[in-house]
């Protein structure tokens, strides 16, 4: 199927430099508005288009798919995770799935540490109190925060991302743990000098900071349930640069409010961006508007993923980042 004829439709505003080459290659419908389409709109968009580029905030279920054209033939998702896409269905119906890996492994990493030191270091506080007329000047026992060389970070998740951080973590002088489906092998665990848990629950309750960089799957929903969030230490810090489902936000806000838990730096969050009231209210919590791939060089490259995948699927070839369910 030459490239130049495939009907292609874009879900949200992409990089411009990104739609103007999708344009020069596709017959490509892009979107004039940067909000998500409704339900209704992806079933229209997937009634005509032979492929649908979609994004995190498009859910394409079983039943959205089963509104899909018979010419839907390759939904290329701009973005690493597909938890919101139903691959398995995708595949029964004859649907390919691509993805874009790898390309927000380092800037992803960049705001785990940020958030990391962020929290430890009360930064958040300190800005407000730097911002308003209160600020009495520097004290000896003001903003006293923790410092992060010495402790132990806890990586839930050792894929990419995950030794990303632990390379960055190992450079300002933590110590390295980490639980994973499967153990790293010794020369990458000596690399980063890593210290292996068969158990998440041992792990969780010897750290002093964990940082959850696991995706979202029917196994890692509130795979940091009240039970597990109650093993970390009063004095520990819980990051999340993953998917917000992994942990059960109610509790952990429960848990903060408490002083059960020192602090947390959440990028993701369970609802979306609808963001638990309480939480919001807590100075022990940083939150950021889910920006850990926000890079404009890490959204141009996910984009040319997309272009690749697209264009290896128009000459009739496996898209190199296509998803399968064994993946998952």
């Amino acid at each position: 199927m030459p490239g130049k004829q495939m009907s292609v439709v874009v879900t949200r505003r992409l990089p411009e430099v990104v739609e103007t080459r999708l344009k020069e290659l596709f017959d490509v419908e892009l979107r004039d508005d940067d909000t998500p389409m409704t339900t209704e709109q992806l079933a229209d968009a997937m009634g005509r288009a032979d492929v649908l580029v979609c994004t995190i905030t498009d859910k394409i279920d079983a039943k959205l798919l089963g509104r899909a054209g018979e010419q839907l033939k390759l939904i290329a998702n701009f973005g690493a995770g597909v938890d919101h896409i139903d691959v398995a269905t995708a595949r029964q119906r004859g649907i390919h799935v691509s993805n874009t890996p790898g390309v927000v492994t380092e800037d992803t990493a960049d705001i785990v540490i940020a958030l990391i030191l962020a929290v430890t270091r009360r930064m958040a506080e300190g800005i407000r109190v730097a911002q308003s007329d209160s600020w009495g000047g520097w004290a000896p026992t003001a903003m006293l925060g923790g410092r992060i060389k010495g402790r132990r970070l806890g990586i839930l998740g050792m894929g990419r991302i995950g030794q990303a951080v632990a390379r960055r973590a190992k450079a300002f002088g933590m110590q390295v743990h980490y639980h994973n489906r499967k153990r790293l092998r010794p020369e990458i665990e000596e690399e980063l000098d890593a210290t292996y848990w068969e158990s998440l629950d041992q792990m969780v309750a010897r750290v002093d900071i964990l940082s959850i960089n696991c995706p979202h799957t029917p196994s890692t929903f509130h795979l940091m349930n009240a039970r597990r969030l109650k093993l970390m230490k009063r004095d520990a810090v819980i990051v999340n640069t993953s998917r917000g489902e992994v942990i059960d936000e109610n509790a952990l806000t429960r848990m903060l409010r408490a002083g059960e838990i020192a602090g947390a730096g959440l990028d993701v969050f369970e609802r979306g961006h609808e963001i638990n009231p309480r939480l919001r209210e807590l100075s022990n919590a940083i939150l950021l508007p889910h920006m850990g791939s926000a890079t404009l060089e890490g959204r141009i490259e996910m984009g040319e993923k997309v272009i690749v995948n697209i264009k290896t699927f128009a000459d009739g070839h496996r898209p190199p980042d296509l998803v399968v369910p064994s993946m998952l």
